[in-house]
């Protein structure tokens, strides 16, 4: 395991509105039920404020036979429409566990098609060998990591922030 710094480095309460996006060359992995969903260093870090970064992975790099299409879709006020991916892995079904954006809007356009993992819907998420821990609640996907503090959006009376 990597040794880290003690400290967080970066406070989400820093992080703009509307989102940053930034390319992270750092070793994300992607594991459920016994199958690595996803492996990459091409990663895209979206930022925003209050929230713990999204990863999203290239397609490429992402095991979508793994994937199937879910009916859900979701619209962001940045970003567009999102639709979501059931994970098959094994004898699981882990649904909803992952989304994308096909069309995303300007200037977010270098999301398209690249998947995001909701990290309490599958097994395992590292980010340079460190596991990932959830961010809180059911609809924010974000992945806390040992440079990121909070507090963070999406728990029990987060609701209005």
């Amino acid at each position: 395991m990597p040794t880290y710094e003690t400290t967080p480095t970066e406070s989400v309460w820093d992080y703009p509105r509307p989102p940053a996006l930034r390319r992270d060359p750092r070793r994300i992995v992607v594991q459920c039920a016994g199958e690595t969903l996803a492996r990459t260093t091409r990663a895209l870090k979206i930022m925003e404020t209050s929230h713990p970064p999204v990863f999203y992975l290239p397609p490429t790099d992402v095991r979508m036979d793994l994937l199937r299409a879910a009916s859900h879709h979701t619209w962001c006020e940045w970003k567009g429409m999102a639709d979501y991916w059931d994970v098959l892995a094994g004898s699981s079904i882990r649904a909803l566990a992952a989304w994308s954006y096909p069309a995303p809007r300007p200037p977010y356009e270098e999301l398209a098609d690249h998947v995001a993992f909701y990290a309490a819907r599958v097994d395992r998420c590292t980010v340079d060998g460190y596991p990932v821990q959830p961010q809180e609640g059911d609809f924010y996907g974000g992945w806390i990591t040992p440079e990121v503090r909070g507090p963070f959006k999406g728990g029990t009376r987060t609701h209005g922030w």
